[in-house]
């Protein structure tokens, strides 16, 4: 069994090898003549080291014969300013390239992310798409340039050491050859574990991201729970393993570095040994033995670069495995911004029998549902909690795909309108009311950049917000925290149709727009709902019906279907589910609360 599996398993290593060394060209070529240029100079580098031994060798010589030793001194001295410039320069090089590889990697990710679709973020943790663009990209920095340049550096300058030493002596080189061989063959069984550890530990610092998110996601619950040891033990956790996954990998870097080492104190006595007894017997020269010892020495710098190479591309390629597992999730094409257009007419829309669920083998949200809205007015969903009704606004927005039958806004499929055509007709009002970090200036014109501050003055008073704004330190310029921590959950929401209004929307969606206000605010909100909809369609999910019955038409929906279509009035007289929902409300037909 062990041997029919093993081809499946090199087979499938040398696919992720040749996908990780295609992926790491994909970010090093719009860079490659820095590269090239960092190459040459860490190569002008090591050739100065590379010929010190041979001018060592000459000094020797010299000493022995009488010589004059000035020009050897000379040349040794050109030698190591150039091979230092030349590194030094090769090193700012090569990292200044290496900042530009990561800097392209993250706004890549970036935009990515930013365009996935809903259903692969569901799929998804935050926190661990975060780490990717954080500590993910940050393995790419030694990867993508100095694992590159170390490893063809450190192959030309040891073949090049190992001509030279050829050419010295070849009984002394088979000695050091043998030596390295042997202690080689150990160290690249340890480089694959290296790869495993810091995949894991990459792994585990997302997970760690993650549970920070969530925590701060929730932050007053948290702490209103009394949760916040219960919390920090479960991001402990995936501290610890990220710990413990990267001290293995630690070890097994150190392993890998002390059989460099190894290698080159074990030649190194073996070399001394069998080249005392070649200098005894007059086979070589004391002075080529010198050289040899020193090109012995020197071997440790490219061998060590190779190792680091090694130990280098198997934390990239971890790193790059996990950020490529972004680019094969499901994402929407690039958005533009499209200008409003304000004398465009209202949208119609359509559902023709149309069914979804998120997943195969999961339950339908909705089955078969079938109705239409015509342009302007004011379109109402009601129904139980789980009736489907704010996935309609999910599938109208193209945030999922329907899983059968057709949604059309205008008479025609969305799928064949642009998506930033299709979103730019619509004002959308989520149910949590979203309020993100920044002023209330950017947060009101985040859906519509181009609008003017006499379009934010008239929104403002429309939605009653000009007070708030007057209270503000500094008015629409003032911070309003993370997620709109410093405002009310009325204010929030009055916030987030303001955003939605601003954008003078042709289709307006409310999800439960008004749950969090105050009567006054509901009341004035539902007259600006009720302005809004005669030259716009909107169409709201209420949980409160009392903020629906001036409605033109109600869509009762029930376990994925829709139940009934009416007025008010008719539902109550004609839908069991419509009459129960009312008189639990304690609404009269009227609408009006009972006393």
């Amino acid at each position: 069994m062990n041997t029919a599996s093993a081809p499946e398993t090199t087979g499938a290593e040398s696919l992720r090898v040749r996908e990780t060394l295609k992926a790491l060209y994909g970010y090093v070529r719009p860079h490659r003549w820095a590269v090239v240029l960092g190459l040459l100079l860490a190569l002008v580098g090591a050739a100065g080291g590379l010929l010190q031994p041979l001018a060592t060798k000459e000094l020797v010589d010299r000493l022995s014969s009488g010589g004059t030793l000035a020009a050897v001194l000379l040349a040794l001295t050109v030698l190591v300013l150039l091979s230092t410039v030349a590194e030094a320069f090769g090193a700012y090089v090569l990292e200044r390239t290496a900042e530009s590889v990561v800097l392209a990697a993250r706004r890549s990710l970036i935009g990515r992310m930013l365009r996935l679709r809903l259903s692969a973020v569901d799929r998804t943790q935050p926190g661990d798409l975060m780490a990717r663009v954080t500590s993910d990209t940050t393995l790419l920095r030694a990867v993508s340039t100095q694992a590159v340049v170390n490893a063809a550096t450190g192959a030309l300058t040891l073949i090049a050491a190992v001509v030279v030493m050829a050419f010295l002596d070849v009984v002394l080189l088979g000695v050091t050859l043998g030596v390295v061989v042997v202690v080689g063959a150990g160290a690249a069984l340890v480089m694959p574990r290296i790869g495993r550890a810091a995949e894991r530990s990459q792994a585990a610092v997302g997970e760690m991201s993650t549970g920070l998110e969530r925590v701060f996601g929730a932050f007053r619950t948290v702490k209103a729970s009394g949760a916040e040891e219960r919390e920090t033990a479960r991001v402990e956790a995936s501290a610890r393993r990220a710990w413990r996954h990267g001290v293995r990998g630690a070890k097994w870097e150190a392993l890998l570095g002390t059989a460099d080492n190894l290698a080159v104190e074990l030649a190194f006595l073996a070399v001394l040994a069998v080249g005392g007894a070649r200098v005894a017997s007059g086979d070589i020269p004391v002075s080529t033995l010198i050289a040899f010892l020193l090109y012995l020495f020197y071997l440790m710098e490219p061998v060590y670069k190779l190792v680091e190479a090694a130990s280098a591309y198997q934390e990239g390629a971890a790193a790059i495995s996990r950020i490529k597992e972004v680019d094969r999730l499901a994402a929407e094409p690039p958005a533009t911004y499209e200008p409003v257009r304000t004398e465009a007419r209202p949208a119609s829309v359509r559902f023709e029998d149309v069914s979804f669920r998120y997943g195969p083998g999961l339950p339908y949200i909705h089955q078969r549902v079938d109705f239409e809205v015509p342009g302007a007015g004011l379109t109402a969903f009601v129904g139980p909690s789980g009736a489907g009704k704010s996935t309609v606004f999910s599938l109208i927005e193209r945030f999922y795909e329907t899983t059968g039958g057709r949604v059309l806004v205008d008479g025609t499929d969305i799928r064949q309108w642009p998506l930033s055509a299709l979103r730019s007709a619509i004002g959308y009002v989520e149910q949590d009311a979203p309020v993100l970090a920044g002023t209330l200036r950017e947060n009101l014109v985040f859906s519509a950049p181009g609008a003017t501050d006499d379009d934010i003055r008239a929104v403002l008073a429309r939605t009653r917000l000009d007070t708030l704004v007057e209270r503000l330190p500094h008015g629409l310029d003032t911070p309003v925290g993370h997620r709109g921590s410093k405002l009310s959950g009325g204010e929030r929401q009055r916030v987030a149709i303001a955003r939605a209004l601003l954008r003078k929307p042709r289709l307006l969606l409310l999800d439960e727009a008004t749950s969090q206000l105050d009567a006054v605010n509901e009341l004035a909100l539902r007259d600006v709902i009720g302005e809004t909809a005669r030259e716009t369609t909107v169409l709201v999910v209420a949980h409160r019906l009392s903020t629906v019955t001036d409605a033109d038409r109600i869509v009762v929906m029930d376990a994925g279907t829709v139940r009934a279509i009416g007025t008010h009035e008719e539902l109550v007289a004609e839908d069991e589910l419509y009459a129960q929902l009312a008189a639990t409300q304690f609404l009269t037909p009227a609408g009006r609360p009972v006393g």
